[in-house]
């Protein structure tokens, strides 16, 4: 087996550099990083601790890489929700877990990303947030060196799982749920997310469906996930929408506000199930998923993985709610 030492005399650096360049430190040129990373791929090096934990038949760590780059004006209780989820399960699994961020990474290559990894065990990663902007991302799961899980992002190989919300459902259902309850509603618009978010395309195909359904007037615009964004529509819309269906929650509660000021009434609806709609003022349909859940299962898939399952697709449950005040408060 390859060492540090092989390493950095193929490369014709010091060892000090080789181990600069597998931490992603700064300071190393770009030639530098190409010759190193060339060596310890024709090598197969692999770190001690990696070695280590491979010779013994041992789960190396589990990465959990969170997307934290938006910007809302209110906290994103979904991250810590994640977060809690994961850290509380691989805690019962005994596994060993790091957190990162996209943002420690978005600087880098894929091979420095990858190095970067094994040089800190890590054999497994669960993936939230990712966008198809996020090309680096998918470049490290192509690649094959990890087990990965994928939350609400549709890679599936022998490698990599899964965990996806039947998005065109859950839209469908949570929408048809506010217009059936309400009457007069022929004039939809829909506040959908961003183009870049693997989810927004099989919302926007439940809303098609269900307009055709139901000979409903469709209109859809891109509100970014942003609470302003969304307010700004619903002033714009609100004479000639009967009602506004709205991609997130944050979204819905900027549209409601700005009809709350207009005061007027038109149903709204919101995609989540965050805490903050409770205290929306007006209570709305949402599609309401176990976030704390759902990222205990993407660790108890990841290890499943780990001991040498194959990748597979996986869809969790979720429910219609209207979010109540009584029912958040403790």
């Amino acid at each position: 087996m390859s060492s540090i030492k092989d390493v950095a005399k193929k490369a014709g650096v010091a060892i000090s550099t080789v181990s600069k360049v597998q931490n992603g430190y700064a300071g190393v040129s770009e030639e530098t990083k190409r010759k190193v990373n060339q060596a310890i791929a024709e090598l197969n090096f692999m770190p001690n601790a990696v070695a280590a934990a491979l010779s013994s038949k041992q789960s190396g760590r589990v990465a959990i890489l969170l997307n934290l780059t938006e910007k809302n004006q209110a906290v994103d209780e979904i991250d810590l929700q994640y977060l809690a989820g994961a850290i509380h399960r691989a805690r019962e699994l005994r596994l060993d877990v790091i957190t990162l961020f996209f943002s420690m990474l978005q600087d880098k290559e894929p091979e420095e990303v990858i190095n970067y990894l094994k040089a800190q065990s890590v054999e497994g990663i669960i993936v939230y947030r990712m966008s198809r902007q996020d090309r680096l991302i998918e470049s490290v799961i192509k690649s094959g060196m990890f087990k990965i899980v994928t939350v609400n992002a549709p890679f599936c190989d022998e490698n990599t799982s899964s965990i996806c919300l039947d998005q065109r459902k859950a839209q469908y259902d949570v929408a048809k749920k506010t217009i059936m309850e309400n009457e007069h509603c022929r004039k939809i618009l829909y506040i959908a997310g961003n183009s870049e978010a693997f989810a927004t395309d099989e919302r926007i195909a439940g809303m098609h469906q269900l307009a055709e359904e139901l000979e409903l007037e469709l209109t859809v615009e891109y509100g970014n996930f942003s609470e302003r964004r969304a307010r700004e529509l619903t002033f714009q819309y609100a004479d000639s929408m009967d009602v506004f269906v709205c991609a997130s929650d944050l979204m819905a509660i900027g549209a409601m506000r700005a009809l709350m000021e207009l005061d007027v009434f038109h149903p709204v609806c919101g995609f989540d199930g965050i805490t903050l709609m409770g205290y929306a003022g007006k209570q709305m349909n949402t599609v309401k998923q176990d976030f704390f859940r759902i990222s205990g299962l993407a660790v108890e898939e990841l290890s499943r993985l780990m001991h040498g399952e194959k990748g597979r697709k996986l869809t969790p449950e979720y429910e219609l709610v209207r979010m109540k005040y009584q029912d958040i408060i403790n």
